[in-house]
């Protein structure tokens, strides 16, 4: 007896399913997306239960006058892409956060959700259904607060989901800058236990970097979180060798992302320990950086690699996943189907959501994108160009129609 499906997408010129095991991709297996040929997806109850070539599909499941089925002819159908390093929560483009808060506005007085909100849209309509959101514009332990409560609303409201990451150690606030370990203390001993009472994040991250916070402080951070039940990330290596990615292999952190300046060593370090590296290529383009990551060596060592937008008002204010496959090819030299690789299924892994979202598999969230190109060879053809054509979070078209029947 066949199961009957509330969804059913079909004749896909390309289904990349991305199917993979516990782990992230690496190496080879990075440039494998999966391919099924005239493929076809079922979900029923906002759940995979069918993948592979359409007529197997179709056998396997059965339609009711419910069903909606979506016809994908000479199209490319992927996963939805998954942003694993975004700091989506903040107060407007930062010139304006920076003359309201000397003015006198507080958090309190700006309606964060709605602001997060709009962009959640921006980045659905680009055909992303799952994204990390930092604090670390806040920097005390109220304004910190008052972001990961924003963004707990978010995750409760929109389709998007949304994994929630402290980020208190972005930057030392001006007023502190007489006494830095202070400060840290202070992340330590106040807000991380404040955080984690409230349930307000599943990871804490440090910006490690010189006139941020050194390897003693990152480490002193990281401890006092993983002791607390966080998982860890990390702000590694972007502006000089700081020793972040080998402090992330050494800590056992889930991803260290930056990059652009770790010495050969280190990156073997986070392949032996399985860190996965998180590469922000729209910040390299934004500010006219000449080093993009070296993605090509983290590769042949066998890193896992992911891909991100490091959304942000200041050094990459971008939306769009697509931008970043586009620069994950152009500047770092991958191939579209390691691009692809790097923006679902490692992506997912890099924030904890593998088991759920990054790949088409049964049991899985039937998140999908319906893309205006035929095959994964064209999605960094069109960068500038948003080519998400329908978008599809827990089996329901959130985003265009595609051609529905």
């Amino acid at each position: 007896m066949t199961a009957p499906a509330d969804l059913l997408v079909v004749h896909a010129a390309e289904l990349a399913t991305l199917a993979t095991g516990s782990v992230p991709r690496r190496g080879a297996a990075l440039a494998d997306p999966g391919i099924v040929a005239d493929g076809a997806v079922a979900a029923s109850g906002g759940r995979i239960t069918a993948v592979g070539p359409t007529e197997a599909v179709l056998r396997s499941v059965s339609r009711t006058p419910a069903t909606t089925t979506v016809d994908a002819s000479g199209r490319l159908v992927t996963p939805g892409l998954v942003d694993p390093h975004t700091h989506l929560v903040f107060a407007g483009h930062r010139a304006q956060e920076f003359t309201m808060r000397l003015h006198g506005a507080g958090y309190a007085e700006i309606d964060l959700v709605a602001m997060g909100r709009r962009r959640l849209d921006r980045m659905l309509a680009h055909g992303t259904t799952t994204v990390e959101a930092k604090s670390g514009y806040g920097l005390s332990m109220a304004d910190e607060l008052k972001i990961l409560r924003a963004t707990a609303r978010l995750g409760a409201s929109h389709a998007v989901g949304i994994v929630p990451t402290f980020l208190g150690a972005h930057a030392v606030p001006p007023e502190r800058k007489a006494d830095p370990d202070g400060y840290v203390r202070d992340v330590c001993e106040l807000m991380l236990p404040a955080v984690v009472r409230e349930g307000l994040a599943e990871f804490c991250d440090v910006f490690c970097e010189r006139g941020a916070f050194s390897i003693e402080q990152s480490r002193r951070i990281l401890s006092a979180a993983g002791r607390l039940g966080l998982r860890l990330k990390i702000h590694a290596d972007q502006l000089s060798a700081s020793g972040g990615a080998r402090l992330a292999a050494e800590l056992g952190a889930l991803s260290a992302d930056h990059l652009e300046h770790t010495p050969s060593d280190d990156l073997a370090a986070m392949a032996e320990r399985g860190v996965t590296a998180g590469l922000l290529p729209g910040a390299t383009f934004f500010l006219l950086h000449q080093n993009y990551a070296d993605a090509r060596a983290m590769v042949e060592l066998g890193v896992p690699i992911a891909l991100a937008t490091d959304f942000n008002p200041g050094s990459s204010p971008t939306f769009s996943m697509q931008m970043a496959i586009a620069l994950g090819c152009i500047g770092m030299r991958l191939t579209p189907a390691e691009a692809l690789s790097a923006a679902t299924i490692n992506a997912a892994h890099a924030v904890g959501r593998a088991a759920d979202a990054g790949s088409l598999a049964p049991g899985k969230r039937a998140d999908l994108v319906i893309w205006g190109i035929s095959s994964v060879a064209e999605l960094p053809l069109h960068f500038g160009t948003n080519m998400a054509d329908t978008v599809i979070v827990d089996g329901r078209v959130v985003i265009g129609g595609g051609r529905t029947t």
